[in-house]
């Protein structure tokens, strides 16, 4: 047999008032024993018994502050057990009462007492018996939960539709009567329909069947309720309106998702305040969301023009764009993350943000990786120092553009975990809580740049009043110290807005109008958006031609967007090539796009058709290990060898199958389409 679990706060009350009544026990064998007329013994007595009277009003009164959110595992029909504490409560505080009455008065009265408590004796005797075979029943059960045993065979009846998302699952449709026959304690529970067939159900969708009908037993049902709750929970968010952002999102996605949830939440691994990820199922829905489309060029609504490229006459480039929304931020850290529980295993911890106004996306996603230590797991931190260039997706230095007028714009933050799960290798990301910075005040006056100390939020961002993690204020207790105490344990995000410098600025304002992303890489989107300009600006024979057009940076280069590690190969070889420039060259504009070109074909674009890297997979480490020791490789035999041409033509190498899609860019398929914004 396992180990006794942790006792519930129920039971630890009734363990406390057991140990009252027999104190009260031992006192009254003392007062019959002791010569009670003698002054002194009596008043010790007397202070005896009205310090135990204490004792027990306040065990008492924690009992009356208990709730069932407060039990650790659902207890069948916990009201009637409270009632029946707080009913022998009442019985030993009124009996002690009499007692300290009886021994301020004299003997006479404490005989009485005593032999009020004997003709008592054998019902309470006869009533804590059956209290005390309910509690072992109670732990019989959760011993036998624990061990996984098959139980007897119950009937519980559906809260909701459920698809099986394992060979082992059973599906079900709501209203369905099902055969509980083994209760895991995953919360995975053993069950059989009507038909015979046998599977694994989530238990957050049954509710006691009460055998007249399809309806759920309100007596049994509020022994039920955390479990209702999670399963209507899980139900309307499926019947809840879609906004036009969680259009986006398929159907049976959220489903999987949200059932997969549901059974870590169940299994007590994550705490009831996760949720599978919004930012991560909105990036899996095609492209709309990412990087590489929001760097593309905008045409009008009418598609005759660019409306974020036009060229500048006087300095003979790109017209700089100046926007509502342009700012830099660095994420510091996530402070008090809870820790999801060893039945899980984190493969990354990381923030994904965005442009948001409440209720849709404004702008790309985003993605940040955080760094920690395994002595202050609950802390994230981010731009680790490391010798060489700093990934870029661990870089925290981001910036921010966007025109939008919306007056409720602000930035949307996720913080998120993926994991893989210990038993089935089944994948997922979890949103560990959200938080939103609006941009403007009520006035439309931008918000000051200064540190901002953000309070996650539990749910999802389309929720509201949900805690990352419920447990913390229950926990709480009155007064002002507890309560900044309990504030402070909350999770929370630490971000700080920078004012932007003329350098900074003039940069930025030659990026897209709308595009969030990593700071350090904001010197290779100038270089590209200029090359943009350029051959579809400058070197077009007319403006009304549409013909496609042969280069392959134009072609290729969003997809390192895409790609991150091969991003950094071109930033580092760009910084080494840069470094090798004399002054004269570096002053020079059409000079240095023309070495960036020189170095994009160079790295980045024989590493986008390679053979022996391996196809990117976001949060796994040893493909992650693998491509980066293969462009290090890379990159030194392009130093060694003065550029990649040895690469590209020699016989022991291998490429993938030439496509012309490699070196042809066709803006028109690339561009997006403005839409008429408030």
């Amino acid at each position: 047999m396992s180990a006794k679990k942790t006792r519930s706060p129920l039971q630890n009350i009734v363990r406390v008032t057991d140990d009252l009544k027999r104190q009260f026990e031992d006192l009254l064998n003392d007062t019959l024993k002791k010569d009670s007329s003698e002054p002194s013994v009596r008043k010790d007595f007397y202070q005896r018994s009205v310090h135990l009277k204490s004792l027990v009003d306040t065990n008492r009164e924690t009992l009356q502050n208990l709730k069932k959110a407060d039990e650790p595992a659902p207890v069948g029909n916990y009201d009637q057990r409270k009632e029946d504490e707080d009913r022998r409560l009442i019985q030993l505080s009124q009996k002690l009462q009499n007692l300290a009455k009886a021994l301020s008065r004299g003997d006479g009265d404490l005989k009485e007492a005593s032999e009020d408590e004997e003709e008592s004796e054998g019902e309470e005797e006869d009533e804590d018996n059956d209290h005390e075979e309910d509690e072992e029943d109670v732990e019989e059960e959760e011993d036998e939960e624990e061990e996984g045993l098959d139980l007897t065979a119950k009937e519980f009846i559906t809260l909701g539709d459920f698809q099986a998302q394992q060979k082992d699952d059973l599906t079900f449709k709501k209203g369905e009567v099902l055969q509980i026959l083994n209760k895991k304690p995953d919360g995975w529970w053993v069950a059989q329909n009507s038909k015979g067939i046998r599977g694994l159900v989530p238990k957050t969708y049954l509710q006691v069947y009460s055998g007249d009908n399809h309806s759920p037993d309100p007596n049994e049902g509020e022994s039920e309720e955390g479990e209702e709750e999670a399963a209507e929970e899980a139900t309307d968010s499926k019947n809840r309106p879609e906004t036009d952002t969680t259009s986006q999102l398929s159907a049976s996605k959220r489903t999987q998702e949200m059932s997969a949830t549901d059974a870590l939440t169940t299994m007590g691994t994550i705490p009831a305040g996760f949720r599978s990820s919004t930012l991560a199922q909105l990036l899996e829905q095609g492209d709309q969301y990412r990087s590489s489309r929001y760097l593309q060029p905008e045409l009008t609504a009418s598609q005759l023009a660019f409306k974020d490229l036009s060229w500048d006459l006087e300095r003979g480039g790109i017209q700089p764009i100046p926007t509502r929304v342009s700012l830099v931020l660095t994420l510091w850290s996530c402070k008090m993350i809870p820790l999801p529980g060893a039945s899980i295993q984190i493969l990354s911890r990381h923030v994904r943000y965005c442009l948001f106004d409440g209720t849709k996306v404004l702008s790309n996603i985003h993605t940040v990786r955080a760094t920690w230590l395994p002595k202050n797991s609950r802390t994230w931190t981010f731009s680790p120092r490391v010798t060489g260039i700093l990934p870029s997706i661990l870089d925290g230095d981001c910036f921010v553009r966007s025109a939008s007028q919306f007056l409720e714009i602000g930035i949307l933050f996720e913080i998120g975990v993926t994991y893989i799960r210990n038993s089935t290798g089944e994948r997922g990301e979890l949103s560990c809580g959200w938080t939103f910075l609006k941009l403007f005040d009520v006035s439309g006056i931008p918000i000051p740049s200064k540190t901002y100390e953000l309070t996650l939020n539990g749910g999802n961002p389309y929720e509201q009043g949900v805690e990352v993690d419920p447990s913390i204020s229950r926990r709480a207790n009155s007064g002002v110290f507890n309560q900044m105490m309990t504030h402070r344990r909350q999770p929370r995000l630490l971000v700080k807005l920078r004012s932007v410098n003329r350098r900074r600025r003039e940069m930025l304002s030659l990026l897209p109008e709308t595009l969030v992303g990593s700071m350090c890489q904001v010197p290779l989107l100038v270089f590209y958006r200029q090359i943009l300009g350029d051959v579809l600006l400058k070197e077009r024979v007319n403006m009304q031609n549409i013909d496609l057009i042969c280069n392959p940076l134009l072609a290729t280069f969003p997809r390192l967007m895409e790609q991150p590690d091969i991003m950094d190969a071109l930033r580092s070889g760009w910084a080494e090539k840069l470094n090798s420039l004399k002054r004269s060259e570096k002053g020079d504009p059409e000079f240095l796009k023309s070495t960036f070109i020189q170095v994009y074909h160079d790295t980045a674009y024989p590493l986008l058709q390679s053979t022996f890297l391996q196809e990117p997979r976001w949060a796994d480490d040893e493909t992650d290990a693998a491509r980066w020791k293969a462009i290090a490789d890379f990159l030194k035999q392009n130093r060694e060898k003065d550029g990649a041409l040895h690469y590209l033509l020699s016989p022991d190498c291998l490429h993938k199958p030439f496509d012309m899609s490699e070196i042809t860019y066709d803006f028109l398929d690339a561009s997006r389409t403005s839409v008429i914004t408030a």
